[in-house]
Formats: structure tokens, C-alpha cells, sequence
């Protein structure tokens, strides 16, 4: 009833079901590729993980950090190398998904179920909810950027490059791959399994684990999707404390984008990392959380 009048997109059914039978297909050519293709093929999906976990989500959806301009062009390709809509739209969607989380103005409201909020939200059109309420919201800070305005203007040829073309061209070209390996498994493959990694934040986190800072929300920690989105699975954190560049309690969690973020820090390209006091995280975990942590 929730999406009554939410028209199908049948092209992004077509075009996912065939993405997911190429994954699978890709499967089998993994014992036939080259260690050097298998390794350049997860260095090509870290990358694409930063590009929206350190990218889209912490710096310009949630500005928890700043970072230099060298440092935003690599997040940028890295971005365009994630397919994943433009940086603009992502941190769009996600300062709506926050603002109006498991709500019809949720572009991937969970309380409609895991097939909804893990892939279905992108086979039909927007709820209206989302249109009209992201309205009311200011996103001029994202223009402001020129790295995010250039990204998005040339974003067609950015993630035809960044995504299909350098993935596939480096291991034919260095080691002599084919052609055919290098296409299935550096792009066809590592671009399925990034997708399913950072909507499995949408979904498995907002329905399984503890909520240890607020058991009034849905979002969850999770751990395995914590060790698949590179950090970004200690949700019910993230959704107490947005602003925090972490995204989870420091300390010897398991968060590879905090790492990054956090040597790019002593590169000198990552200035103002905001974070939650310990006194603030520890008062709202008494006050609220499910006393799981």
C-alpha cells in the first residue's frame, strides 16, 4: 500500500538482471584469471568503496571532514568508478534518507521490507514523499564544489573511464590478460558486488544487529556489513551521531575508511574531523541505547 501509484522502472530491471547474470557468470572465470587481475579486480573495488564511503557519504553528504582539492578529485573518480549516481544525487538521496529515515520521503525505507530497501527502491520511481519533502531541503553546499559540478556535468564519460574502461585496460595491458576476463571480473563482477556492499547498509543494517546508542531507530550495528562496506556497518552510531567523520566509536573498531581518511589527515589533505564527544556518546547511550554496549 505504502508504494501504491510508484510506477515500474522496467530499464533498471533489465539492466540489473542482466549486471547480476553477468556477476554470476564472472564467477566461473575466476579460476582462470591471473592472480595480478583477481588482485587489480578488489583494488579496483576499495577504491570504488571509497569513493562513496569516504567520498559521497562522509565529506559531501555529511561535510564530517574537509579535504584539499587534490583529495576530492581522487574521491570524485573513485565516485564516478562506484556507478552510483553523480555525488551530487547520492548525497541528495542520502541527506533525505536521514532527514526522513523509514518513511515514505525515505527513498529506501526500510520498514517496506529487504528486497525494497536492499535493490526494489531503484526499480520504481521516487514515492512523492521524496520528491517533495528533499525539496525543502538546501543542497546549494554540494554546487558550491566545483570538483562535484565538473563530476556532474562530464558524469557519463567519468564512470564510462572510471568504471568500464580502466578496470578492463590494465590488466590486458600490463600482464597480458584477455580482454574478456579483465571486463567480466574488474568491472562486471567487482561492480556488482560494490553495489550489493553499500545497499546491504541500506537494508541488513536498518533490520539486523544491536542498537546500543538508540533503540528508538532502526538502523543497526552490523557487523558483517561492517567488514563489506569497508566501516560503514555500525549504523545505529551512524544515525545517533551523523556528523561524526568516523562513523562508529574510535578506538580498535574495524573501520578501513576511518584509516583512510585519518592518514589522508596526516598527508595534510584532511582538515576539521568532526567527532562525537566521548561524554556525549556515553550520556546518550545510557539514555537511550538498548544497553547492549
Amino acid at each position: 500500500a505504502a508504494g501504491a501509484g510508484q510506477a515500474i522502472v522496467w530499464r533498471n530491471v533489465v539492466l540489473m538482471a542482466l549486471l547480476h547474470l553477468g556477476a554470476v557468470y564472472a564467477l566461473s572465470l575466476v579460476p582462470r584469471a591471473q592472480l595480478l587481475t583477481l588482485l587489480w579486480a578488489y583494488f579496483c573495488f576499495l577504491m570504488t568503496a571509497l569513493g562513496v564511503t569516504a567520498g559521497a557519504h562522509r565529506l559531501w553528504s555529511h561535510r564530517s571532514y574537509k579535504a584539499k582539492l587534490p583529495l576530492r578529485i581522487f574521491l570524485a573518480a573513485a565516485n564516478s568508478m562506484a556507478f552510483q549516481n553523480d555525488i551530487y544525487e547520492w548525497s541528495r538521496d542520502h541527506r533525505v534518507h536521514h532527514k526522513y529515515s523509514e518513511t515514505d520521503a525515505d527513498p529506501h525505507n526500510a520498514r517496506r521490507g529487504f528486497f525494497f530497501s536492499h535493490i526494489g527502491w531503484l526499480f520504481v520511481r521516487k514515492h512523492r514523499d521524496v520528491i517533495e519533502k528533499g525539496r525543502k531541503l538546501d543542497f546549494t553546499d554540494l554546487l558550491d564544489d566545483p570538483v562535484v559540478r565538473f563530476q556532474r556535468k562530464y558524469y557519463k564519460s567519468s564512470v564510462v573511464l572510471m568504471c568500464f574502461v580502466i578496470p578492463t585496460f590494465v590488466p590486458w595491458y600490463l600482464w597480458g590478460e584477455s580482454l574478456w576476463n579483465a571486463y567480466f571480473l574488474a568491472s562486471i563482477l567487482r561492480y556488482t558486488i560494490s553495489l550489493n556492499v553499500t545497499w546491504l547498509v541500506n537494508s541488513a543494517a536498518h533490520m539486523y544487529g544491536n542498537r546500543p546508542y538508540d533503540k528508538y531507530i532502526n538502523p543497526r550495528q552490523n557487523t558483517l556489513v561492517t567488514l563489506g562496506a569497508i566501516g560503514e556497518g555500525f549504523h545505529n552510531y551512524h544515525h545517533t551521531f551523523p556528523f561524526d567523520y568516523s562513523a562508529s566509536e574510535l578506538g580498535l573498531k574495524f573501520n578501513p575508511t576511518t584509516w583512510f581518511i585519518d592518514f589522508m589527515f596526516w598527508l595534510g589533505l584532511v582538515t576539521d574531523r568532526r567527532q562525537a564527544p566521548k561524554e556525549m556518546i556515553q550520556a546518550r547511550k545510557e539514555r537511550t541505547g538498548d544497553g547492549s554496549a
